[in-house]
């Protein structure tokens, strides 16, 4: 086992992806030193404060001015603001002997290997022997970097590739040297894993390494099909996102974010290094992107790409499209397709593949050609990229955001079905493939005893993944370990004697069948079990309260039955805090309104670091009702100094409810008050957290655990804070800051948090305030404006300001 410790990092280059890499470092705790290079010349603003090319500030202008720009951006590629307080800067001649007190140097600089290598020899001189030493090279053949360097920097070097943004894309490239030691590369590979939060994966040294020759292939095939098959923009952005699991940005607004001139410069390396690669031709520039580029049409970064945002006399605003036969911008055309119709109604992405290469229309020819193009071209990398075909597959998830890889995708597919796609369209399948559907293996992938295993192409059979030992994967579990199943979860036992009650609903929404699946699972942990945790691995962790539903019942005026059903998510709430066994909330991605309440109900949280969590109800006019509001209160309380402090406190948690503020991190949410410091934990990689959940439950279990005793001794302010809150409500109508049914809404808070209009301070129960929340949530039901509000919402994803 490796003692090597990461306690501070160099980070050499400051610009875009060097300080993105210096912040996320920092986000885990790291120092760093982030050093770029001195300015040959004063701008403007130092000539005129009379400077000099000698002033500290002159010197460190470049790094400092790179690091303000990226704290700034958004989305922050930072946890916190407050940890940029980690990062040091500097600069390469005052400051580079600094780095022999590093554990890591890594090297982010321009993408040219002459100035990489004067890099590297003058930072030899005061790397101190057994340092790592790395490059995050998107391209350049790691063997070129380490010519000439001493055996010690040569054993202690590689390439680690991030994604840019380096704290959102998971991959996390490790590409070994020709003499790299293989204990680092086993080091980096768990410390990317661990600490980064990355999917880490080791790549051979060629040309765009696997993430971007896979990724960039893909693009470029679309390119190619796209004029082949006379699509549109819109056409292909439409059937090369969310519907087959990638991100909504698709193809070309993904190509207009990321830069035009970053793709063709990743292309044009392949195309010019890659010569026996079998589809080079496809590297090859089409006419249209060789006149967008001599256009400057990049992007983002240039106003227009793909798209053109443009604003009209009007004062709004249009996004316009690039017609590429014509190459002029016009109005955007909606894209649709019988295809995607069917799939409506197919939930499981993995499930839709089929019906997909299956549509008897031009989306059904476009994913035949496109995947069967995809399928051949990534068996022929094998074994050039990789030996394994799982790093692929982990590769474009980690790097793209897709969430099934090529060989996932073709399992889903059928193996010969694919192979038969592939044939239809003219190509060919690398060997191994048909030997291996000839020895009787029909798939690439199968899972035993929970964990997955991949077909291992010289061994000729099916081998375990490895480094599974730390994850629980619930799909490889669920069907063999599941203990209850409604419409709305199902429980699993994931050993150790604890139960996870995963969320099955749309969007993981908290409905009636949700809150009896957590209830039984209590129930079944109370009886024959120690301890439980509430997690799943979709991409949002809970939306918050089935708003349908409440919808539906209040339109109705169906009043009693909406009372019992804001009662039951109460109790719910109340029995994961009250309950004889340990309970762990697994909070990530959104986790709003009733996901929320959930967090804050369970005795321990632990939550990703990318957790977006906030009490939202405000949006949809209501107060949160599920104990939200009531806890709020509470944790004010608990924070209570004496005299007017009282009120301050209580004021900041009323406005978390009535601002609706959502954390941008889990680190966030402990200013808010919905985590708590010294109780709720942060996992940095998610794929991790179910299986820290479950150690905590264990561990409180085992620690001997007591169930709570319920509070009656909370403090409430009364009319002296109530008072308080309605001057301000007042103010803030007066001021047109918020309107009319703002207003009523912010005062049925004001009631609950001040535990009513009492005369004066008393200790109140937690049932008190619940009942008051209750209250206060129906009265607000009863709105039209409230019903307004939601109707909008469910139409939407929108809230409205009525």
């Amino acid at each position: 086992m490796s003692k090597r410790r990461i306690k501070k990092i160099a980070i050499i280059g400051s610009g875009i992806m060097g300080s993105g890499i210096a912040c996320h470092f920092a986000s885990i705790g790291v120092d760093v030193l982030l050093l770029d290079i001195v300015p040959r010349e004063l701008n403007d603003q130092e000539k005129a404060k009379g400077l000099t090319l000698e002033d500290k500030a002159v010197r460190n202008r470049i790094v400092n001015d790179s690091l303000t720009a990226s704290l700034k951006s958004k989305p922050s590629p930072i946890y916190h603001q407050s940890f940029a307080s980690r990062i040091t800067t500097g600069n390469l001649e005052d400051d580079i002997s600094k780095v022999k007190d590093v554990d890591w140097i890594m090297e982010v600089v321009v993408e040219r290997l002459d100035i990489k290598k004067q890099v590297f020899e003058k930072l030899e001189k005061y790397r101190t022997p057994g340092t790592l030493i790395t490059s995050n090279t998107s391209g350049i053949p790691i063997k070129f970097m380490s010519e000439g360097r001493s055996e010690d920097f040569q054993k202690h070097f590689c390439g680690t590739h991030f994604f840019n943004p380096a704290r959102y894309l998971k991959l996390f490239e490790i590409i070994p040297g020709p003499n790299t030691d293989q204990a680092v590369l086993d080091f980096l590979n768990d410390y990317g894993e661990k600490f980064l939060g990355k999917t880490s994966v080791v790549a051979k040294d060629t040309p765009a390494f696997i993430g971007n020759r896979i990724g960039i292939f893909s693009i470029m095939s679309l390119f190619h099909a796209v004029k082949d098959m006379d699509m549109t923009v819109e056409e292909v952005d439409k059937l090369t996102g969310p519907v087959i699991g990638r991100p909504k940005s698709a193809t070309f607004r993904t190509v207009d974010v990321v830069g035009l001139d970053t793709l063709v410069h990743v292309a044009n390396g392949i195309h010019d290094n890659c010569k026996t690669d079998e589809r080079l031709e496809l590297f090859k520039l089409p006419d249209f992107i060789n006149t967008m580029m001599e256009n400057k049409w990049l992007g983002s970064k240039t106003g227009q790409g793909f798209y053109k945002k443009i604003r009209k006399d009007d004062g709004t605003s249009e996004i316009l499209t690039l017609d590429l036969n014509s190459l002029e911008y016009r109005s955007s055309k909606k894209a649709n397709f019988a295809t995607l119709e069917l799939t409506k109604t197919i939930d499981k992405v993995e499930d839709r593949f089929k019906v997909l290469v299956n549509g008897k229309d031009k989306a059904g020819e476009f994913y035949r050609k496109t995947f069967a193009a995809l399928f051949a071209y990534v068996t022929h990398r094998i074994p050039e990229i990789s030996d394994e075909l799982y790093k692929i597959d982990d590769a474009m998830k980690a790097g793209f955001g897709w969430q099934h890889g090529p060989f996932q995708i073709w399992d889903t597919i059928g193996v010969e079905k694919g192979l038969q796609m592939i044939k239809d369209e003219g190509y060919e399948a690398a060997s191994w493939v048909n030997e291996m559907v000839d020895s009787g293996e029909n798939s690439f992938y199968s899972v035993k005893n929970g964990n997955t295993y991949f077909y291992d192409i010289p061994k000729k059979s099916k081998e375990k993944i490895p480094g599974q030992d730390a994850f629980i994967i619930l799909d490889n579990i669920r069907k063999t370990k599941e203990v209850f199943k409604n419409s709305g979860v199902v429980i699993e036992d994931i050993g150790d004697g604890i139960l996870n009650v995963e969320f099955q609903s749309k969007m993981n929404t908290i409905g009636g069948d949700v809150l009896s699946g957590i209830n039984k699972g209590i129930e079944l942990a109370e009886k024959d079990f120690a301890g439980l945790v509430v997690g799943n691995q979709a991409a949002n962790f809970s939306v918050g309260a089935n708003i349908g539903m409440i919808f539906m019942m209040a339109a109705e005026q169906e009043y009693d039955e909406l009372n019992a059903a804001i009662k039951y998510f109460q109790d719910t709430m109340m029995r994961m805090r009250y309950s004889s066994i340990p309970t762990v909330a697994a909070p990530h991605g959104m986790s709003l309104g009733g996901g929320c309440e959930l967090s804050m109900h369970a005795d321990k949280v632990v939550a990703a670091a990318e957790t977006y969590i906030g009490l939202v109800e405000f949006g949809v006019g209501v107060i949160p009702g599920g104990g939200g509001s009531k806890e709020m209160a509470l944790r004010a309380q608990d924070k209570f100094e004496k005299g007017d402090v009282q009120l301050n406190i209580l004021q900041e948690y009323f406005l978390t409810i009535a601002m609706a503020k959502v954390s941008t991190s889990a680190y966030e949410a402990f200013d808010l008050g919905i985590l708590q410091k010294g109780k709720d934990v942060i996992v940095v990689n998610k794929d991790r957290q179910i299986a820290v959940a479950k150690s905590y439950a264990k561990l409180m279990a085992d620690a001997g655990y007591t169930q709570p005793v319920k509070r009656t001794d909370i403090k409430v302010l009364g009319k002296q804070a109530l008072g308080m809150f309605m001057v301000g409500t007042d103010s803030m109508e007066d001021s047109n800051y918020i309107s009319e049914h703002d207003k009523k809404i912010a005062n049925k808070l004001a009631y609950v948090m001040a535990g009513g209009d009492l005369s004066e301070p008393a200790l109140v129960s937690e049932q008190y305030l619940l009942d008051l929340e209750r209250e206060a949530f129906l009265s607000l039901c009863t709105e039209r404006k409230t019903l307004e509000r939601i109707q909008h919402m469910l139409k939407t994803g929108k809230p409205l300001r009525n």
